[in-house]
């Protein structure tokens, strides 16, 4: 099942809302956002390209109310 507009950018797993090709999940993501850590840092910090940051961090500002 997709959830973004980018196609296969997060998917739904077993482990909930993931960044497609990662084990990472959005929330894991949503931590370091609400701690105000910048992209790039979170990026780096979970080994991800600038297409799996951007399509995470717009699912999470486009869902806000729901994560």
């Amino acid at each position: 099942m997709t959830i973004s507009n980018e196609p296969t950018a997060i998917i739904r797993t077993e482990r909930g809302l993931t960044i497609a090709g990662t084990r990472i999940t959005i929330y894991d993501i949503m931590d370091y956002v609400t701690a105000q850590y910048p992209p790039k840092f979170i990026r780096g910090l979970f080994d991800l390209t600038d297409e799996q940051i951007n399509a995470a961090l717009a699912y999470i500002e486009a869902n806000r109310d729901t994560v």
